[in-house]
């Protein structure tokens, strides 16, 4: 038997997941020292519970998905508005190197993910699943494509396949990088720059998306400018879907969104001079990401993965050992082969498995230890932020439209 809920009970059951998340967040140790989400957190204690309803009950709860999709449209926007192509230049040549090394791994990641999904019998899309889209891509990417495999693609379960793997690469990823990088810094006697400037290590509150804590102030006039810059995305977002659908050009409704934020974004800071305001859509989007979250983790029906255990967790360990050997042999050795380098190293294997703020804790591991690396501080946040969503949004679709 099936029990629906309206909208708005769908919102307050989300908005119970996020206070619990927080509540275990501020509770237990591990999963502050881990950067686990409190989305992610309430989120699985709630699928849990649900799991443990239908299998002794024989019920099953459906919330609305009207909200999780308008919610999950607005995330991938603000992650469009923030790129701002002048930070580009900022990161120099290096962030350029970079970004063509995270794009790389990229391929090998869902290289890895598709040849062992086939070599054991599963559809390939499984193993994108459990390949960048969650593992680069996060919780978020993590729903956006599992409901667009599960709907046009016939994945069942590819959003609860994805959350799992996502949560799983979050974990690992903080794991892995803090060795790896003093493994290399022992090794190579490596030491940071001289003269370098404790204060020009960026605070995690001073980036984009890093810190949802951090106090933002916002005005009236800018929260509904940033509405506007919002309803815009979604607006074209809805059109091109439409227009498209059937077409070479088709897309995902959250990849037109991203774009529709970043060329907006760019246009008004280029054409018109007009100063976006960060803050507010720093705030729209992490409120926006974390109701999505909780919904989708609502929404999770656990039952269907009994089948994937087993195989899934030899392709998340033989990715988690792809990613140390990459870190170590590609982005260690192409970025320098010097401090900043494993420090980049340990950042890669923060957002290279899991997300952003597991990258910048792996950093901070080392250069609280070692000394301030300013390239990396500056590099990484950006590269994690929303330029590699963009490019990995690209790289998915090619992938799906190519495989079998």
């Amino acid at each position: 038997m099936q029990l629906s809920f309206s909208t708005y009970y769908t919102l307050l059951c989300a908005a119970l997941v996020l206070l619990v998340g927080k509540f275990l967040v501020q509770r237990i140790r591990f999963l502050r020292d881990f950067n686990i989400p409190e989305p992610v957190a309430g989120g699985l204690l709630a699928a849990a519970l649900i799991y443990a309803l239908h299998e002794f009950t024989g019920y099953s709860l459906a919330f609305n998905t009207d909200l999780q999709t308008g919610f999950m449209l607005m995330f991938f926007a603000s992650i469009g508005l923030s790129a701002n192509f002048a930070k580009l230049r900022e990161g120099g040549a290096g962030l350029v190197l970079f970004l063509v090394i995270i794009s790389l791994f990229i391929l090998v990641q869902n290289g890895v993910g598709i040849g062992l999904a086939a070599a054991m019998g599963l559809d390939p899309l499984i193993g994108l699943i459990a390949g960048s889209v969650t593992l680069v891509g996060g919780h978020g990417t993590a729903g956006a494509w599992g409901v667009v495999l599960e709907n046009e693609h016939g994945v069942q379960g590819a959003v609860t396949l994805g959350i799992a793997c996502a949560t799983f690469g979050l974990v690992i990823g903080g794991l892995i990088g803090g060795p790896i990088a003093k493994g290399l810094v022992t090794r190579f006697q490596l030491k940071a720059i001289a003269g370098t400037p404790a204060a020009a290590v960026a605070a995690p509150g001073d980036l984009n998306f890093e810190n949802p804590q951090q106090v933002r102030l916002i005005t009236t006039s800018a929260a509904i400018e940033t509405l506007a810059l919002f309803a815009a995305c979604l607006g074209f977002a809805e059109f091109m879907t439409g227009f498209t659908r059937g077409t070479a050009l088709q897309l995902p409704t959250f990849v037109w969104a991203l774009g529709a934020g970043v060329v907006l974004r760019n246009a008004l800071d280029y054409l018109f001079n007009f100063q976006v305001f960060d803050r507010a859509i720093d705030l729209f989007g992490n409120v926006s990401l974390s109701v999505y979250l909780a919904i989708a983790l609502l929404s999770l029906k656990l039952w269907e993965l009994s089948g994937l255990a087993a195989p899934l967790m030899v392709i998340l360990l033989a990715q988690t050992v792809t990613m140390a050997l990459y870190a170590v042999f590609v982005t260690f050795r192409v970025m320098g082969k010097n401090y900043d380098a494993a420090v980049l190293a340990a950042g890669h294997c923060g957002f290279g498995m899991g997300a952003t703020p597991t990258a910048i804790a792996n950093m901070q591991a080392i250069t609280n230890q070692y000394g301030p690396s300013h390239k990396a501080f500056l590099i990484v946040p950006m590269v994690g932020a929303f330029f590699i969503d963009i490019i990995n949004a690209a790289m998915i679709q090619l992938f799906i439209r190519f495989l079998p």
